[in-house]
C-alpha cells in the first residue's frame, strides 16, 4: 500500500485500513467505487481508474463502497460500510435499494419556494440519521427568496442544532459557508428532490459544469431530474461529493433509530406518558397531547411521525416476508436440482 496518501484523498480511513489482515497488507489494492452502473462500476485506487464488471456472485456495491481488488484487479471483497443509506425501493417494488455508502456528511437540499415542505425534510432526516452519517441542511435559491431566516426557522423548528445554511447555489461567494464540511478525504452526499439545486451545487463547489441541470415547472415550483447515475466526484479543493438522481420518493424501511433520533422530542414526551402503550389519542396522562395543547410541540410533527412509523413497520414487514419466501424458494430449487441429479443417476 504504497500510495497510502492518494487512498487518503478518495476517504480512506482507519476503519477500512483496520479491517485489512496481514496478509493482505502488500498483496491487495483497496479501490473506492466512483460510479455506479447497471453492468459496472468505475472504481479509483489513487493511482488509476479501473472498470469493474458486475456479476451474481459479487455482493451487492453501491458508490462510495470500498473494496478489495488482487494484483491482477479482480475482485476479493467488499470492506464493511461504516454508514450506508438505504431505502424501500420506489413503486410496488418489494425489495431495498442501496443508495450509497461512507458518506461522512449528507447535504440535504431544500428550495426555499412553494416546494418547501418539512414533512419531507424530516424523511431525508430520518433516513440520514439511521444512515450514521452527519445532516446539514442546505436552503437554496436565497437570491430568489424574500425572507430567508423564516426558512431557517422552519428548520429549527425541527431540531434547534440542526446545521442550516442559506445559499445561492449558483454563487461561489455564497456556498463558501459549506466549506467546514468539505475538506481532504471528506465525502459528502447530496440529497433532495429534484429541483432543488443539487446539481447546480455541485457544479459551483467544482468550479466547472460537470453536471447538467434544468428549471422549475413553474405550475408548482418542483424540478426535473437532471441526474440518471450516481457517481463521486473529487473537488478540487479536497473532498469527494456524491450526487445522486433526485428522490420524489423515500420510502424508509428498517428505519427506527433514524425517526427517534429524528424526533427525539417526541420520543422524549412518550417517555412522560402515564401508559406505555399510550397511542396519543386521548388516553388519560398523554404528555404528548398536554405538549401539543401548550404549544411545545406541533401536532403536524406529531402526525408525521406517526405517519413515518407505520410506513416504516409496514416496509419492513413487507421486506422481512420478501426475504423469507426468497429463502425459501432457495431451498426448494436447491432440492429440487439435487432429487434430480440424484435420479438422473439412477
Amino acid at each position: 500500500m504504497n500510495n497510502s496518501l492518494l487512498l487518503n484523498t478518495l476517504g480512506w480511513q482507519a476503519f477500512f485500513q483496520q479491517q485489512l489482515l496481514l496478509e493482505e497488507w502488500d498483496q491487495v489494492v483497496p479501490a473506492r467505487v466512483m460510479e455506479q452502473n447497471k453492468s459496472e462500476v468505475k472504481v479509483a485506487t489513487g493511482s488509476q481508474d479501473i472498470t469493474l464488471a458486475l456479476h451474481h456472485k459479487m455482493p451487492n456495491i453501491v458508490v462510495g463502497d470500498w473494496i478489495l481488488l488482487d494484483e491482477q484487479q479482480h475482485f476479493l471483497r467488499l470492506l464493511e460500510r461504516k454508514t450506508c443509506f438505504v431505502r424501500k425501493a420506489p413503486g410496488s417494488k418489494v425489495k431495498e435499494q442501496l443508495i450509497s455508502a461512507n458518506v461522512d456528511t449528507a447535504f440535504i437540499v431544500c428550495s426555499m419556494n412553494d416546494d418547501f415542505n418539512l414533512n419531507r425534510l424530516e424523511r431525508f432526516l430520518s433516513l440520514v440519521n439511521e444512515a450514521g452519517a452527519e445532516p446539514v441542511v442546505i436552503l437554496s435559491k436565497s437570491d430568489q427568496a424574500s425572507a430567508p431566516q423564516e426558512f431557517i426557522n422552519s428548520v429549527h423548528s425541527i431540531d434547534p442544532l440542526l446545521m442550516v445554511e442559506a445559499v445561492n447555489c449558483l454563487d461561489p461567494n455564497s456556498t463558501q459557508a459549506l466549506s467546514p464540511w468539505i475538506k481532504q478525504g471528506a465525502t459528502i452526499a447530496v440529497l433532495g428532490s429534484s429541483g432543488v439545486g443539487k446539481s447546480t451545487l455541485i457544479n459551483t463547489l467544482m468550479g466547472e459544469h460537470i453536471q447538467s441541470t434544468s428549471g422549475i415547472r413553474e405550475d408548482d415550483s418542483k424540478g426535473r431530474h437532471t441526474t440518471t447515475r450516481r457517481s463521486l466526484i473529487t473537488l478540487q479543493g479536497g473532498g469527494l461529493i456524491l450526487d445522486t438522481p433526485g428522490m420524489r420518493e423515500i420510502q424508509l424501511a428498517h428505519c427506527q433509530e433514524g425517526i427517534a433520533t429524528t424526533f427525539a422530542d417526541i420520543e422524549v414526551f412518550a417517555q412522560q406518558c402515564r401508559f406505555g402503550d399510550c397511542h396519543h389519542h386521548g388516553e388519560p396522562g398523554c404528555a404528548i397531547e398536554k405538549a401539543i395543547s401548550s404549544g411545545e410541540l406541533d401536532i403536524r410533527r406529531l402526525e408525521n411521525y406517526q405517519k413515518l412509523l407505520k410506513e416504516e413497520a409496514l416496509n419492513s414487514a413487507n421486506l422481512a416476508q420478501r426475504r423469507a419466501d426468497d429463502k425459501a424458494l432457495g431451498k426448494f430449487y436447491k432440492r429440487t436440482l439435487a432429487q434430480a441429479t440424484k435420479l438422473k443417476g439412477r
